[in-house]
């Protein structure tokens, strides 16, 4: 049985080293400055995990010595079976997480492919709302929030590409505060969280997010 060890923002951070290097070999005929990005790419990529064993290195590092389009597809696809996914959750643990929404819209948890999940994320259009569940320390964590769609391309706070976005305003209570006194916290996120989830690359972001507006 292969060892998962590769979460999916890893994965998608490997991915764009590898399509820069690929960008690299069809653009530069300067072999010095090949090998500068290949040694690069090779650095950065084995530096993205905390620790790495031996058969781990082994697995990620050959990105430095890909030469076509068809060996970079297949070194991403041997890094698929090590993806590790999403915890498993339940459509009951998630009703937990947002008591007080009895009518809320669930997610469709067996359409879901949770190995490319950062964050599960889905939209209640009857009330405007966009639900998050991130994972954190052995817990789930519940982030409710209203959205506005800005019919404008912008950068994302969680994965910060250039894409369509929404204004999600989420309520929190301060710390020093009076117990009926709540703050808004605002920021732009993706309107396609699928898609956020397919490019994100860095969870800093995310999780600092997440960590400041959980109840």
């Amino acid at each position: 049985m292969k060892t998962t060890f590769i979460r999916n923002h890893q994965y998608n951070y490997v991915k764009k080293q590898a399509d820069f290097v690929l960008k690299t070999l069809r653009t530069v005929a300067d072999r010095r400055v090949l090998e500068t990005v290949r040694a690069d790419a090779e650095m950065k990529v084995t530096g993205a995990f905390a620790s790495l064993s031996t058969e781990q290195e082994q697995l990620l590092r050959p990105i430095s010595t890909l030469e076509t389009a068809e060996e970079f597809q297949e070194y991403m696809k041997n890094l698929e079976p090590h993806l590790e996914p999403f915890p498993p959750i339940t459509l009951k643990q998630i009703q937990k997480l947002f008591p007080k929404n009895k009518k809320m819209k669930l997610p469709d948890l067996q359409a879901i492919d949770f190995r490319y999940v950062t964050y599960l994320a889905w939209v209640d259009i009857s009330t405007n709302k966009l639900f998050i569940v991130y994972p954190h320390e052995g817990e789930f964590i519940g982030v409710e929030g209203r959205i506005v769609p800005t019919h404008k391309k912008g950068y994302c706070l969680f994965c910060n590409r250039q894409q369509e976005l929404a204004f999600l305003t989420v309520k929190t209570r301060p710390e020093v505060a009076a117990a009926d006194n709540y703050a808004s916290v605002g920021q732009y996120v993706c309107i396609d969280n699928r898609g956020c989830n397919q490019s994100i690359t860095d969870i800093s972001a995310l999780e600092k997010f997440v960590l400041s507006v959980r109840k």
